[in-house]
């Protein structure tokens, strides 16, 4: 095994057999939560993945090593450490491991490592997308490249609401990624289940998303698929309550001059405290939420490549 990587034995196995594995991100650990909630779900997240028959493989860059399946150990010093762990997304990627230092990987650093071991899916809060006003300041995440050039099934709640939902859709369309959504029409808003736009395909099983992405495979296209499903109906938020803070929160950011990769931290945490803690809870659920349909999913492809090997 590459020395700058490592698979945990546990992932390795299930890969080399076969068996549906779930990528989940560290970032959410870092910089998405307060501890101690963040390790508690992050944990829990993976108990959620086994009882839904799938091995889980947390990413991060523990030490210097891009690391494929995350001890509780290392997941309770991610949760520790919180903010001072650098973001890392593909850029970043050489730099941390050559520093031999931490690192909690973003949707784009996570697709990066899926692509390394061999995992199809992974489950996620929300994707990073195109930052309010970014046609001025080109404020955009490189998670949408990474979509384009990275064959990964990704689950979420949508794009954060904090963005500019419609122009990230735009952006995906014109780097060729099929934005699904699991039992809706509309592309959800990470705390509210709509955003008043419409998501390219409605797909209502996990199978037929399972199927869709098996498709692409054959037909050999690259770059990853989108699978959107919308927050819990009992802790989605109101939208108007919602988009109140979140404008709020964009005003302090401007005033204090956050800008570039520490921008969705800052939001998300001022939020979490405008909205006293509602915002919290709402994205721990959502996230549940989707590693529940990302484990549907992976069973399903599992099966589709076992049926295909026959």
């Amino acid at each position: 095994m590459n020395r700058v990587y490592k698979l945990s034995p546990e992932v390795a196995d299930a890969l080399s057999n076969g068996l549906p594995v779930v990528a989940l991100e560290s970032t959410i650990i870092s910089h998405g939560m307060p501890y101690p909630q963040n390790v508690q779900t992050a944990l829990t997240v993976e108990r959620i993945v086994r009882e839904n028959g799938c091995v889980p493989a947390t990413v991060a860059v523990i030490g210097g090593t891009l690391t494929i399946g995350c001890s509780d150990k290392e997941i309770e010093l991610l949760g520790k450490k919180g903010t001072s762990v650098i973001k890392v997304s593909r850029r970043d990627l050489p730099i941390v491991v050559a520093k031999q230092t931490d690192g909690a990987t973003t949707v784009a650093g996570t697709m990066y490592a899926c692509k390394l071991a061999g995992i199809d899916v992974f489950a996620t809060g929300g994707i990073g997308g195109a930052h309010r006003h970014s046609d001025k300041t080109m404020d955009i995440s490189a998670d949408l490249d990474e979509f384009q050039q990275t064959s990964v099934a990704v689950v979420c709640a949508g794009a954060k609401s904090i963005l500019d939902i419609g122009l990230t859709l735009e952006c995906l369309e014109t780097r060729g990624v099929p934005v699904i959504g699991y039992k809706t029409d509309d592309m959800p808003a990470f705390y509210t289940q709509k955003s008043g736009f419409k998501v390219d395909y409605r797909l209502d099983t996990a199978r037929e998303i399972a199927q869709a992405y098996y498709a692409k495979t054959q037909l050999n296209l690259q770059g990853g698929m989108l699978i959107v499903n919308p927050i819990p109906d009992e802790y989605s938020m109101d939208y108007d309550y919602i988009s109140h803070n979140i404008e709020r929160a964009l005003s302090d950011a401007a005033d204090l001059g956050i800008s570039g990769k520490q921008t969705t931290p800052f939001l998300l945490d001022r939020i979490q405290r405008l909205t006293e803690g509602k915002s919290l809870e709402a994205n721990i659920q959502l996230v549940y939420n989707n590693v529940r349909l990302a484990c549907g999913i992976a069973r399903e492809l599992s099966a589709l490549r076992k049926e295909g090997a026959k």
